[in-house]
């Protein structure tokens, strides 16, 4: 018995491979309409999961509804599909326990997957297992290493680095880009701690105590996950994306996960959709996707964004082309830097740091000092500094500074922001 697995997550078809399991795998984002009869023919049974439901694939779900094999139509989230499930040829009940292997993921979940679609739609009699439940979160211990919360050898006297990532790609085996990174703190000077999660949001309470605890001992975190912020009563299963009935417009709504509990720097470490290759020759080098998700998006969930240090590249010699995350060690160098630095600094008292508050100058109208598209920079350049004095951070005491250098004289045309007005907002604001 073959089955067709039609998957947009990568991860999906990664552990259908692992599982020994007769599948035949694709990703309907990378599948043409003509290249979808040799991928039917032959097998016995569909399963196809959809990552923004019927519309994501509407040409190519129809070509597999009209086959005339079974279908089994599945959303890309935790939580059923109402729509896609209607659309499966298989009764609604086998559908639903598909998915529950699937959200189950690895690859004995597939493997068992298999023989319940076998036995209970081809009646095969080979038995089967229930999903395996698999933990929310855990930790991901690179080979060769004693990576790991409990192990002795960690030296309490080195900052800890905390490497956030999906509990999809540690089931699958897709880990090589979050040894890499590991590898790369581990050589700036810390420990890195690598925790795989399936959700910065929506755990119970038990759930979330238990990864704040895990990620409690770190000094700085590298999120590879994409950002928390979306509608709290919306998606499910911790994906990117909010659900159409969120409330993404709505403060009260925002919820930047576990991560923002901890009070530690948070640095965005990207994981491109793209081949190193497509964001080298790119002019733009992130995909809109990309940029929303992983630059735009994270900035409101507070993190601290960092810089392409991951690339999606076809493995050498598969013949089913599944892209794996393949990390670039120079580019994982720069972010495991930047993570180790903030995770000193957060030992380093208050009296001690030396920050910098850096403002942008274009070069549009006067070369305006501060001058920033959509933002009031001066107003926030101010406001952050009287952050820093409510938390102990001890300011300079020559207000005129800041003015001077903003060139209130002439380089920008705000004359609400005199030496009087400033001092009144902030009577310290130096930089």
């Amino acid at each position: 018995m073959r089955i067709l697995l039609l998957s947009t997550a990568d991860t999906d078809l990664l552990a259908a491979r692992a599982s020994g399991a007769d599948y035949r795998v694709g990703n309907p984002a990378r599948i043409e309409p003509a290249e979808l009869p040799d991928l039917l023919d032959g097998v016995d049974l569909a399963v196809v999961r959809l990552l923004g439901g019927r519309r994501a694939w509407e040409q190519g779900l129809a070509a597999v509804l009209g086959s005339g094999i079974p279908a089994v139509c599945l959303g890309g989230e935790a939580t059923p599909d109402a729509e896609l499930m209607a659309a499966s040829t298989v009764p609604a009940g086998v559908a639903a326990e598909a998915l529950r292997y699937l959200v189950a993921g690895g690859p004995d979940n597939l493997a068992e997957l298999a023989c319940f679609l076998s036995d209970t739609l081809l009646l095969t009699g080979k038995g089967f297992a229930p999903p395996a439940p698999t933990p929310e979160f855990g930790v991901h211990r690179s080979a060769g290493t004693d990576d790991g919360i409990d192990d002795a050898g960690i030296d309490d006297e080195r900052p800890t680095v905390g490497i956030v990532f999906y509990r999809a790609h540690a089931l699958a085996g897709n880990t090589a880009f979050v040894d890499t990174l590991s590898d790369a703190v581990r050589a700036a000077g810390a420990d890195p701690l690598a925790v795989y999660c399936g959700s910065l949001r929506g755990l119970d309470g038990e759930q979330a105590d238990g990864l704040r605890t895990l990620l409690s001992r770190c000094d700085a975190l590298v999120a590879t996950v994409l950002a928390a912020g979306g509608a709290t009563a919306g998606g499910a299963g911790g994906t990117a994306t909010s659900s159409p009935g969120g409330g993404i417009g709505d403060d009260d709504s925002w919820d930047a996960g576990v991560l923002a509990e901890l009070d530690v720097p948070v640095v965005q470490g990207l994981c491109l959709t793209a081949s190193r290759a497509a964001w080298e020759a790119s002019d733009a080098a992130l995909s809109p996707m990309d940029a929303a998700m992983q630059v735009a998006i994270p900035e409101f969930d507070g993190r601290l964004v960092s810089v392409p240090f991951s690339f999606k590249e076809p493995t050498p010699g598969d013949d089913d082309a599944i892209p794996v995350y393949v990390a670039d060690p120079e580019r994982a160098a720069r972010v495991a830097g930047t993570a180790v630095s903030l995770a000193r600094l957060r030992h380093v008292a208050a009296a001690d740091r030396r920050l910098a508050v850096v403002l942008s100058a274009y070069p549009t109208k006067h070369s305006r000092v501060g001058n920033a598209v959509g933002l009031d920079t001066p107003a926030s350049g101010v406001v952050l500094l009287r952050a820093l004095a409510a938390l102990s951070e001890p300011p300079a005491r020559e207000h005129g500074r800041l003015v001077d250098l903003l060139g209130l004289s002439g380089c920008t045309d705000d004359a609400g922001y005199t030496d009087v007005f400033l001092f009144q907002l902030f009577p310290y604001a130096s930089v």
